[in-house]
């Protein structure tokens, strides 16, 4: 096993492109060693090297995923979304102790802003004109003798906050050896050889692009082609300029792209995909079997957190053996269940655990949050996902919610996902997402936003009596709103938590 990134990133011949992007030459292996040579030269002239933490703020594209995968193999990375404003960018910034913030050459924007003002250096990246896609210059006007000494595996190589939805974002550090070991799992699932191109979608501040799309294919020697982020209307365009052999994203990517595909059947048959991929949200059964039919290709279901460096489970890859529901069998760390609120193992439906070398150590200076999510049993150091689940005979994962999310209706415990597969089965439906609604007396009752497929006409009265034939009258949405599209977070993922909120739903006090 590797324990580095430098190790990873080792070791493959040079023949196959590694990075691409639209309409630009390919970043060959040998130009990506050479770049991480330049990278770790000029980030030590201007004092910045192990140990040290560099934000990055870059737009999503081939630079984004040479700047995480060079400047990690020379100090920490801390990458940010580059849609957040001056007030976040001033939290965070000051939450990582960043020592140096990387931009682009021109942006004199919001986190430039926060960076100044907290008294960081400033790296510019300038893209050479003509250069191969990813590669890149660094200049600042910070002079100084950073620490050259390689990064070792117990070193910090990249650093992510949670999503801090219900309470503020804990910070997330990942080690060396917790990439290397998450990449190389992510490659053994998916059998990534040097011949396999991956189509990049994924923003690149999420764990999900930086680690299943980048860096599990450069360890494979494979290939990448970076799009500027996820666009439905481009989706097809790229996919005939890229000629992936497969790509990873959101299920709400997948039903975009689904909604497209009939006009362009004609590029799904002239660039026939090896498998599809996806993860940070579960998959409804119905968007697998349409992607399995669309694209005449498997369709890998996996199951990944940032505290895992993303993968924890995955369908396997042989066809006819992916389960729809399912999240997929343990690929990577071991994986048990644990009684919801004592720290034990206990068989049947629970809390899912995890232990492995992929692993986070712990958050960052937050000691309460570590002893609510790590505990000891069996000889082994388990972390709490969150989540609710439970294996099948077979030993595929079944998550039945976040437990954070399961909804206590009067002491009726619903899953969330459970009422979304139902209203899924409806003929006019596209997309949906149930939540809690609070309730004055039975403390939280079931809502449900809709996205009605095109020309549907569906109403709310038409979806909760279709509910009400399909599922027990307590997990019936009371509350059905019908929406042009539902709010998502950044990484394209439908947030429960907090949607009441956001649609008005809640009586401010």
């Amino acid at each position: 096993m590797h324990t580095t990134m430098s190790a990873l990133l080792s070791g493959h011949d040079g023949a196959s492109p590694a990075i691409g992007a639209p309409d630009r030459p390919w970043l060959t292996y040998d130009g990506l060693r050479g770049l991480t040579d330049d990278v770790r030269s000029a980030l030590n002239s201007m004092g910045v090297g192990r140990g040290d933490r560099v934000a990055i703020v870059l737009p999503n594209g081939p630079e984004m995923a040479t700047a995480f995968v060079t400047i990690a193999q020379v100090a920490t990375t801390a990458p940010l979304n580059p849609a957040y404003r001056e007030e976040e960018y001033d939290f965070y910034l000051s939450d990582l102790k960043a020592k140096a913030l990387v931009v682009m050459a021109d942006d004199d924007g919001p986190a430039v802003a926060a960076a100044t003002r907290a008294g960081m250096a400033i790296i510019r990246l300038s893209v050479p004109q003509g250069a191969a896609a990813g590669y890149f210059t660094l200049s600042s006007d910070t002079a100084g003798n950073g620490d050259s000494t390689p990064p070792a595996a117990d070193d910090v190589a990249l650093i992510l906050h949670t999503s801090g939805t219900t309470s503020r974002p804990k910070i997330v550090p990942l080690l060396q050896s917790n990439v290397a070991a998450s990449a190389e799992h992510i490659r053994a699932s998916l059998a990534l050889t040097p011949a396999d191109r991956c189509l990049n979608v994924m923003p690149l501040f999420h764990i999900h692009g930086l680690i299943a799309a980048v860096t599990a294919s450069l360890a494979a020697g494979a290939s990448i082609w970076c799009a500027p982020g996820f666009n439905a209307l481009q989706f097809f365009a790229w996919m005939k300029e890229a000629q992936p052999t497969w790509y990873t994203a959101v299920p709400t990517m997948h039903q975009a792209i689904l909604a497209r595909a009939g006009r362009n059947a004609d590029i799904i048959a002239e660039n026939p995909l090896r498998f599809l991929r996806s993860s940070s949200a579960s998959l409804p059964a119905q968007v697998m079997v349409q992607l399995n039919e669309t694209f005449g290709a498997p369709v890998v279901e996996a199951y990944g957190m940032t505290e895992a460096a993303h993968q924890m489970a995955c369908n396997p890859l042989a066809s006819g053996t992916q389960k729809p529901g399912a999240v997929g069998i343990p690929a990577g760390p071991e994986m048990r269940i644990a009684h919801e609120t004592e720290n034990k193992l206990v068989q049947g439906t629970g809390e899912v655990v995890i232990s492995g070398p992929n692993v986070t150590p712990g958050y960052e200076g937050n000691p309460e949050a570590n002893a609510k999510n790590f505990f000891e049993a069996d000889g082994k150091r388990w972390f709490r996902t969150g989540d609710q689940g439970a294996f099948d005979d077979e030993g595929y994962l079944h998550l039945t919610g976040r437990l954070k999310e399961i909804i206590n209706r009067g002491g009726e415990k619903i899953s969330p996902l459970e009422v979304d597969g139902v209203l899924l089965d409806h003929p006019d439906v596209a997309q949906v997402v149930t939540f809690a609604l609070p309730h004055p007396k039975l403390g939280e009752d079931v809502a449900a936003a809709i996205v009605l497929k095109e020309g549907a006409t569906a109403t709310e009265k038409d979806i909760r009596a279709f509910a009400a034939e399909h599922m027990a009258d307590f997990k019936v949405p009371r509350k059905v709103i019908i929406m042009d599209e539902i709010p998502k977070g950044a990484t394209g993922k439908m947030q429960r938590i907090g949607l009441a909120e956001k649609l008005g739903l809640v009586e401010k006090a």
